[in-house]
């Protein structure tokens, strides 16, 4: 690509971090798909393409481009994510004046299939809340993972706190997607395992500092929690599906087999749709099923 298309996607990708405050990692994603778009469209040429070539693309190129990830073993969700990167660039280019989104047009995201979320079964998520520990990065984890189970937080959102979070009483403010805030409440457990997390990391928490700390002192990076858990879970002998991630469809998953509605869950969660929720009743339906069969004598 010529240094002006270059400008162009590093502009685009500012725009993503700090207009639509999409998080690093979907930024450098999107990108990633929107740079190798360029390079498909400079394969047929063999020349650098330029903000003017911008001007040119038709549907037919959209869809060979995704047509090659296919027959390069891309899975469905990856060419997915692809569209939607592609999607938002071009779009971004033609409100100032480069490029024309019309090319869009008649393009059909792939069609996915919409997992189960993994949840942990009761006795799990109590074995792995109740795991020993006298380190005081084992007093993180299990702050950290409690809140997870305890509040339906991400793991980004659970790292991004700060030492002032936990001082606001029995709710916890937390920013989610799209810089979105919403309110959860904070479970004296959560505050307990907070509190002793805090009375013994040897680092400073203050409060306009990172609350969850790495081993040097710095914010917790995510990749450390997933490690951390992944070797609590073979301690436990706790199945694979025990991730960050899979305590937050526990809660979720969880709070509706106790009785709690969708749209609270909802709210709780900070999905944007109720349609995201509402994959929450197919694990309840599969667990309801499951007991049926294991329970039911015609069944067996």
């Amino acid at each position: 690509m010529t240094p002006e298309t270059a400008r162009l996607l590093e502009d685009w990708r500012g725009w993503l971090a700090h207009e639509r405050g999409f998080s690093r990692h979907t930024v450098s994603g999107y990108r990633r798909d929107a740079a190798d778009f360029v390079a498909f469209l400079g394969g047929y040429t063999s020349e650098p393409v330029s903000p003017a070539d911008l001007t040119k693309i038709e549907p037919r190129d959209i869809r060979a481009w995704l047509a090659e990830r296919a027959r390069g073993g891309m899975g469905a969700s990856s060419r997915a994510r692809g569209l939607s990167a592609l999607r938002s660039w071009l779009r971004w280019l033609a409100r100032r004046g480069v490029g024309d989104a019309a090319a869009l047009t008649g393009i059909r995201t792939p069609k996915l299939p919409r997992p189960v979320p993994k949840a942990l079964a009761h006795d799990e998520t109590d074995r792995l809340l109740a795991a020993p520990g006298e380190e005081w990065q084992d007093r993180r984890d299990l702050a950290l993972f409690s809140l997870l189970y305890g509040a339906g937080l991400r793991i980004g959102e659970a790292l991004a706190l700060d030492g002032r979070a936990f001082e606001a009483g029995d709710t916890l403010r937390v920013i989610g997607k799209g810089r979105k805030e919403r309110v959860v409440p904070l479970l004296p457990a959560v505050r307990e395992a907070a509190t002793a997390y805090r009375r013994t990391c040897p680092f400073p928490l203050p409060l306009d500092g990172p609350f969850f700390l790495g081993a040097r002192g710095g914010r917790m990076q995510a990749g450390v929690a997933q490690l951390r858990l992944r070797r609590l879970r073979a301690r436990l002998d706790l199945p694979e599906t025990a991730t960050p991630h899979a305590l937050r469809h526990s809660f979720a998953t969880h709070l509706l087999g106790a009785g709690a509605d969708l749209r609270t869950i909802q709210e709780l969660l900070g999905h944007a749709s109720l349609a995201t929720t509402q994959r929450y009743t197919a694990v309840d339906v599969a667990h309801l099923e499951k007991v049926f069969r294991a329970a039911h004598p015609r069944a067996r």
